[in-house]
């Protein structure tokens, strides 16, 4: 079972890789707008994701400039990177659209989900998706199982961390 489900979770990242190339360039350059100015960085995840902003917070190599979101901090030098299982997450829409309304830039990480309303991809500045629809292994049932939502989101905020370090260094340089 391990080792399908390594498999499973090696394709979920190389086409996160492949497929979301652009839009990890897009938005680490809006982040690194506040990192390289006066602004924060400002990490949000609901439920699972809060494991992301742990990591660019208190992790082993924080991301610079970043701190934990706080939405009575937040200013128009700032940038917010937010992360939820769905585009559909009313907590996390509720934030974005304060954020709209506010005119502060932000990047979303998040799986696609159809709806009436507009999601996250609707609104962030930038948008990643997560591409999680189901679960990546089959059960005895017919259903699916293992969402790795929040190893996805940490892979992708690795993708941004990883561009923003490169840009800050050609900036200091």
């Amino acid at each position: 079972m391990l080792k399908m489900f390594t498999t499973q979770l090696s394709g979920l990242f190389k086409r996160l890789q492949e497929q979301e190339e652009f839009a990890l360039e897009d938005g680490a350059r809006l982040l690194a707008q506040a990192a390289a100015g006066q602004g924060t960085i400002y990490i949000y995840g609901t439920g699972e994701m809060a494991a992301v902003h742990l990591e660019a917070v208190h992790g082993a190599e924080p991301l610079a400039g970043a701190a934990v979101f706080d939405a009575e901090k937040v200013t128009s030098a700032d940038r917010v990177l937010m992360f939820a299982r769905y585009s559909n997450d009313p907590e996390a829409l509720a934030i974005a659209q304060k954020l709209a309304d506010s005119f502060i830039p932000f990047a979303a990480a998040s799986t696609v989900v159809g709806g009436d309303e507009p999601g996250l991809e609707a609104l962030a500045d930038v948008h990643v998706d997560l591409k999680l629809t189901k679960g990546m292994l089959p059960d005895e049932t017919g259903g699916r199982f293992a969402l790795p939502t929040s190893m996805a989101a940490l892979f992708v905020y690795y993708g941004f961390k990883f561009i923003i370090d490169e840009m800050l260094a050609e900036y200091e340089e």
